[in-house]
């Protein structure tokens, strides 16, 4: 709620707001339910469920774990809080937009060949 109080104050007034969310529950949770309800600009639109691979923040936070956290050492919260600053910090010098690898039909057919595999899964 914090964040969207944030963005409302920061935001001109005559624009409307679209934000995309993944479907982690404090994203629907009641509180901010009723402040969405009680400014309209806002627009909520969730990306499906189990599709993390859709949501480019997720896979910052994946590239962040895979090459600093998961190799790291910290002794300490301050030594983490350290690393994860300088990744920031290195990554915002040369930010790099994600590109997508694979053509939607690619996607699509990677994903009926595992659904078929799953018992009762598309009937």
């Amino acid at each position: 709620k914090k964040f969207l109080t944030k963005l409302d104050q920061q935001i001109p007034a005559e624009l409307d707001v679209h934000l995309i969310c993944d479907n982690y529950t404090t994203h629907k949770s009641p509180v901010v339910a009723k402040w969405l309800a009680a400014h309209p600009r806002f627009q909520m639109h969730f990306t499906p469920t189990y599709s993390s691979w859709l949501n480019q923040v997720e896979r910052w936070f994946g590239l962040l774990t895979d090459k600093k956290l998961r190799r790291g050492t910290h002794r300490s919260i301050q030594a983490l809080e350290k690393d994860i600053r300088d990744w920031i910090a290195t990554w915002n010098e040369n930010p790099r937009p994600f590109t997508w690898t694979k053509t939607a039909d690619d996607i699509l057919e990677r994903l009926n060949s595992y659904i078929q595999r799953i018992p009762g899964a598309g009937h």
